[in-house]
């Protein structure tokens, strides 16, 4: 079995459920789907760290194309196309990132290439995908945003413990 088949399935099993999810508010400012798209930044990031930057370029290459279509017939079209921009420059600047502070403390490599991404992806993909539509994506976005930063440090936990254990391994 490949080394990217996992994280590549697990790329899109998220993405297609956080663009699903998006449409559903929890309250005036929050939406399910901040709570599942950090584990995207997960994957990236543990993938980044075990296989390297290119490995993780096409995880997230893979999961781009196989979760736009899927969210164009899950979710919206709208939905679908939003998601793919942001998605795909938020998780490029977070490998960017990550293999730049590859070098430095464990956890910071994964921790600011999540805030950085999180930033860019959340901005982009609410305005886009919901802008004249009478959603009031401002609020969503910026409870979703500290959504994303708060699981950003909660997924350190994960994170570590898998990268720990896979570089005993290797």
């Amino acid at each position: 079995m490949t080394p990217l088949l996992l994280p590549t399935a697990a790329m899109i099993v998220v993405i297609v459920a956080s663009n699903i999810l998006v449409q559903h508010p929890i309250n005036d400012w929050l939406t399910w789907g901040a709570l599942t798209y950090p584990v995207a930044f997960l994957v990236t990031d543990l993938t980044n760290r075990s296989l390297g930057a290119a490995s993780a370029r096409r995880v997230v290459q893979v999961g781009f194309a196989v979760a736009v279509v899927l969210s164009a017939v899950l979710a919206t079209p709208r939905i679908a196309a939003a998601s793919g921009v942001a998605f795909l420059a938020a998780q490029l600047l977070d490998i960017h990132v990550f293999d730049r502070l590859r070098a430095r403390a464990w956890w910071q490599p994964p921790l600011a290439s999540s805030v950085v991404g999180s930033g860019v992806d959340t901005g982009l993909f609410f305005s886009l995908a919901f802008i004249g539509t009478g959603v009031p994506w401002v609020t969503l976005a910026a409870g979703d945003l500290l959504v994303k930063l708060a699981l950003a440090l909660a997924m350190l936990l994960p994170f570590g413990a898998i990268a720990l254990r896979a570089a005993s391994r290797g």
